[in-house]
């Protein structure tokens, strides 16, 4: 049976409110060998614990900028200082071999995939407050002052954005919003114009019966 070409899930939000850690958490509890996470490139410095290759690409800004150049990235942005881009080809690959393409970016770099693939499906995180995301990011412990409130004043132009996503994703609870990430998935996968090939099949068929 042929496929249909996989969506594309663009899933962002302000720092700290968690889209990392929910689509970790998803891939933990759904095992969906039918959805693939894109892994960005980036000039920032890897955190405690972050591997190259499994969290980011950690590139130089002179590898990073050579990238640009020879147009590897679906998107680029520059953020807090730093570069963050998705590299294309593992992407259109995927989607073209008809499985699902989980992006995790920040808003900057969601609105460029928007206006080349409109098609996607963007999803926004949200905190359940303004004040528990400024809690989360004081309590990374990974930043200098001037960091935090440059993110806390990017965050407030983000939501300013919120009218070009798809879905609200809250992140309340880490539990839920999985589940709800994994319904906006299943929902999406069931959509006709996503089925156009079995459904064609099923319509052509012949189901007529002979002894």
């Amino acid at each position: 049976m042929n496929k249909d070409r996989g969506t594309l899930f663009v899933v962002s939000g302000p720092s700290g409110a968690g889209k990392g850690t929910i689509i970790n958490e998803y891939f933990k509890k759904y095992k969906d060998d039918k959805v693939f996470l894109s892994i960005s490139a980036t000039t920032r410095a890897p955190r405690e614990g972050e591997v190259d290759g499994v969290n980011y690409y950690y590139k130089s800004q002179a590898e990073f900028e050579k990238m640009i150049l020879e147009k590897d990235f679906l998107e680029w942005a520059t953020f807090c200082g730093n570069y963050y881009g998705t590299p294309k080809s593992a992407v259109e690959k995927m989607l073209d071999d008809g499985i699902d393409v989980i992006l995790e970016i920040e808003v900057q770099g969601a609105m460029k995939v928007r206006a080349m693939m409109p098609e996607g499906i963007f999803v926004f995180v949200l905190p359940p407050s303004f004040e528990e995301l400024r809690n989360r990011i004081i309590g990374r412990n990974t930043e200098t002052l001037d960091v935090i409130n440059e993110r806390l004043n990017t965050a407030k132009k983000e939501i300013s954005q919120i009218d070009n996503y798809n879905y609200i994703l809250l992140n309340d609870n880490v539990v839920d919003a999985v589940d709800r990430l994994n319904a906006i998935i299943c929902a999406e996968r069931c959509r006709l114009e996503r089925n156009t090939n079995i459904i064609g099949e099923m319509k052509n068929d012949d189901l007529s019966f002979n002894q």
